[in-house]
């Protein structure tokens, strides 16, 4: 294992937490975030949230990051799948949740660019653990 991976003190890779927002427009459509300069896997698109803090919930963390993120503030959101990969820089446990109620527009808070995307999308190159869940989307729209 490289730098800047997170090791247990019983030499197992730490399990990251994080909260993901699917956020769902009626017509089908879903929101995607480039990810800014100077983080892991600079200009991939993924679905947008963060880390969850100690002690926090899903839904709480999945807030938090939208807001902080996007502006959000979200009214109705439901969990829908977990997921987990494994990348160089961290082992990542997503919380994906589908968010089907919010207040505000999302503007990209860090200078992140984002997208309305349906399956098949067009924006790339997508983060390998977010190509599962367009998958999921695709085969849910029949």
């Amino acid at each position: 294992m490289g730098a800047g991976t997170d090791i247990a003190p019983d030499g197992v890779r730490k399990v990251t937490e994080v909260a993901v927002g699917v956020l769902m427009r009626p017509d089908g459509s879903f929101l995607l975030a480039q990810r800014p300069a100077g983080k892991p896997y600079e200009g991939y698109w993924e679905f947008p949230g963060g880390k969850l803090e100690p002690g926090e919930s899903v839904e709480a963390a999945l807030a938090r990051e939208l807001h902080e993120e996007l502006g959000l503030d979200v009214t109705r959101c439901e969990r829908w799948k977990v997921l987990e990969h494994d990348y160089p820089h961290a082992y990542v446990r997503l919380h994906f949740c589908k968010v089907v109620g919010w207040r505000g527009e999302p503007h990209g808070r860090e200078g992140q660019a984002f997208a309305w995307q349906q399956a098949p999308v067009s924006v790339g190159p997508l983060l390998p653990a977010t190509i599962p869940v367009v998958d999921w989307l695709a085969a849910e729209a029949g």
